[in-house]
């Protein structure tokens, strides 16, 4: 029997001269590879805003500072084993505040990069961070 599962997750938007951080999927059967927001699930009794902050540093090596709340977006989908799930993102954007980049190591992600506004239409990005990424433009 399939179960339904609801995860609650906070993601950020970080663009810094012309350029947006994103992170790569570690899953093999994105191919191409598919690249999204660096972020993740909230800890029971966390602030969305420090789970940005924690996530961020461990997919990208990068510090960032002062969240604001860019939009909420949901999306339901099944799972290979058949299970649904429905997350919820709550999206920011962020200012860089120092670190260097580096890659997350046995994680949900592989890869950390840097990517140029202009060059975004020719790679794989997940729906919600490609809209994310937009309405972070348009501010």
């Amino acid at each position: 029997m399939s179960k339904q599962h609801t995860s609650v997750r906070s993601y950020g938007v970080l663009l810094h001269e012309g350029r947006v951080a994103l992170v790569r999927s570690s899953n093999p059967r994105h191919t191409p590879p598919l690249w999204w927001l660096p972020g993740g699930g909230i800890d029971f009794g966390e602030a969305p805003e420090d789970t940005l902050v924690r996530e961020f540093l461990e997919e990208t090596g990068l510090e960032v500072r002062d969240p604001q709340l860019l939009g909420v977006t949901s999306d339901i989908r099944r799972r290979d084993n058949g299970d649904r799930i429905h997350t919820v993102r709550i999206l920011f954007t962020v200012q860089l505040a120092g670190g260097e980049l580096s890659h997350e190591v046995h994680g949900t992600t592989d890869h950390a990069a840097w990517f140029d506004l202009a060059t975004l239409e020719s790679v794989n990005i997940a729906d919600y961070a490609r809209a994310a990424i937009h309405s972070a433009e348009a501010k």
